[in-house]
């Protein structure tokens, strides 16, 4: 099963950009293209990003990213630092002349939880130490940009909160079709759409996410319009290794 819906990133749009069920956009010549998956079983999830350069003028900004991850899946063993984690991840994206994005993060992975609250920083920074056991995402994102991201208007996935206050019924309704389906992880209203209009769905999601039922994942955008570039793979610490569950081809 998914476990959200996958995202296709495009140039400035760093993250949680998926298609509309109605969608039109084309992805443009020369362009700089990421793409996250995921799925789950029971669950448990598997994360994993690549990006893809219709360019070769965007290979040295893609390497930056790849080399990164490489650094920090290296170092994910029990009692490194996650600061240290970041730091490497930082050092390896500036050494090809480029910025970290600072305020995008890896994060811990649990059962029908994608953010468990522990985060894996793209710079040296941060609190805590890699955990025996434990499940994450390592994600490293590059750019040329400012190295930060902002929320853009839009907000194209969503999440379960809980009951929120919400009166009308339909959207009541909605709500226990999407803890039914998906529980904590996200979704995005292509999902919806099987037994309700498409026109439906969005007004629902909209009093959903007005009634504090439904946490909206604004697309984000490189704050100073920059390219972004990403890879991601899911790590488990098993026996004092990284175990890789979501490998790239190095």
């Amino acid at each position: 099963e998914p476990a959200f819906p996958c995202n296709v990133s495009i140039n400035n749009v760093a993250a949680h950009y998926t298609a509309l069920a109605d969608d039109q956009l084309v992805v443009p010549r020369g362009a700089l293209v990421k793409v996250d998956v995921g799925a789950h079983v029971e669950g448990y999830i598997g994360d994993v990003a690549a990006t893809v350069s219709l360019s070769p003028a965007w290979d040295p900004l893609v390497k930056a990213a790849e080399e990164a991850l490489r650094r920090a899946v290296e170092l994910m063993r029990p009692g490194v630092a996650l600061a240290k984690v970041g730091g490497a991840v930082e050092a390896a994206i500036k050494s090809y002349g480029f910025k970290p994005v600072r305020n995008l993060t890896g994060h811990g992975l649990a059962q029908y939880n994608l953010h468990t609250g522990v985060s894996v920083p793209n710079v040296k920074a941060g609190k805590g130490v890699v955990e025996e056991g434990a499940a994450y995402a390592v994600e490293p994102f590059a750019t040329n940009g400012a190295g930060y991201v902002v929320d853009g208007e839009a907000a194209v996935i969503h999440r379960y909160l809980g009951a929120g206050k919400v009166k009308e019924r339909e959207a009541r309704r909605l709500l226990e079709e999407i803890w039914a389906r998906f529980r904590n992880l996200p979704f995005t209203e292509r999902w919806l759409i099987d037994e309700m209009r498409l026109e439906e769905v969005r007004r629902l999601i909209k009093l959903l996410v007005k009634g504090k039922a439904l946490h909206p994942y604004h697309v984000l955008l490189e704050g100073g319009g920059g390219v972004v570039s990403q890879f991601e793979c899911t790590v488990i610490v098993v026996e004092g290794e990284p175990l890789v569950t979501t490998p790239h081809e190095w």
